[in-house]
C-alpha cells in the first residue's frame, strides 16, 4: 500500500501502556484494534519500522516491512481472545519432538546424541518433561505426564510469548528447542543449528543445495525475529 504518513512515534496511551501514532493518529491493526503494548521498547521498535516502511510519504510499503507489528497483531487479535487453540497447537509438536528421533546411520546418530541429548536432559530437569527417544521414523509415544508438563510450560507464556512460539516452533520443527529459545537456554542461532543438524550432515556427503540453504536462511530470520520480539516485550 502507499505510505500515507510522514512521522511514526511511540506514545503513552491514556488507557495505560504504549502505542504508536502515524501523524498523530493511532496505529490500528488489520482487525481494527488500536495497537497496544505494555513495553515502551517494543512500541519504539514498532514506530521505527513504520518510520522506515515505504521510505517516504507516497512510497510503497508491504506488511513484510513491519514484522514486529504483525507479531503483536497476532497476539492482540488472534490469541488474546482465546489462547487455548494456540497453546494446543504448539504443544502438539511435543508428541513428535524432533530431538527424540535418531538416525539409523551411526555417524549421524552419534552427532545427534551429542548435540541433542543435553536439550532433552534440560527438558527433563527444567521442564519436568522427560521424553523417550527412538531410532528411525517409527512414532514413539510420549508419557502423558511429560506432554502435560510441556503444555503447562507453553501455557505460562503470555499472548506475546505465544505469538513468538507460534513463529519459532514451526521454524524449528521442535517444541523443546523453541522453549529453550523462549526461556533463554539457547539463542536463535544455536537453536537453528540444532534444528538443521540432519540437513547439514547430508550436505557434507551430497553437496550443497542452494534451495535448502535459502530455506534455512529464511527459518533463521524467523527465529531471530521471534527472539528480538521476545526481548523487546520483556524490555
Amino acid at each position: 500500500m502507499k505510505r500515507f504518513w510522514e512521522t511514526a512515534l511511540a506514545v503513552p496511551r491514556l488507557e495505560g501502556g504504549f502505542g504508536v501514532v502515524l501523524d498523530g493518529r493511532p496505529l490500528r491493526l488489520p482487525g481494527g484494534l488500536i495497537l497496544a503494548t505494555h513495553s515502551p521498547t517494543l512500541a519504539e521498535a514498532i514506530a521505527a519500522e513504520w518510520q522506515a516502511a515505504g521510505g517516504t510519504k507516497g512510497g510503497e510499503m508491504r506488511m513484510d516491512d513491519v514484522p514486529l507489528t504483525r507479531l503483536l497483531g497476532t497476539a492482540q487479535e488472534r490469541i488474546a481472545p482465546d489462547p487455548e487453540p494456540m497453546i494446543e497447537g504448539i504443544t502438539k509438536y511435543g508428541e513428535t519432538e524432533l530431538l527424540c528421533y535418531r538416525a539409523e546411520d551411526h555417524r549421524l546418530a552419534a552427532r545427534q546424541a551429542e548435540a541433542w541429548q543435553p536439550l532433552l536432559e534440560w527438558s527433563a530437569l527444567a521442564l519436568d518433561a522427560p521424553l523417550r527417544i527412538t531410532q528411525g521414523l517409527m512414532p514413539v509415544p510420549q508419557a502423558p505426564e511429560s506432554l502435560a508438563a510441556l503444555r503447562n510450560t507453553v501455557a505460562r507464556h503470555d499472548t506475546a510469548g505465544l505469538a513468538a512460539l507460534g513463529l519459532a516452533v514451526p521454524a524449528l520443527g521442535s517444541l523443546v528447542l523453541a522453549l529453550a529459545l523462549s526461556l533463554g537456554r539457547l539463542n536463535a542461532e544455536a537453536a537453528h543449528e540444532l534444528a538443521v543438524l540432519d540437513e547439514v550432515f547430508q550436505e557434507e556427503f551430497w553437496g550443497r543445495d542452494a534451495e535448502a540453504e535459502a530455506r534455512r536462511a529464511n527459518r533463521l530470520a524467523e527465529l531471530q525475529l521471534a527472539e528480538r520480539f521476545m526481548a523487546l516485550v520483556a524490555g
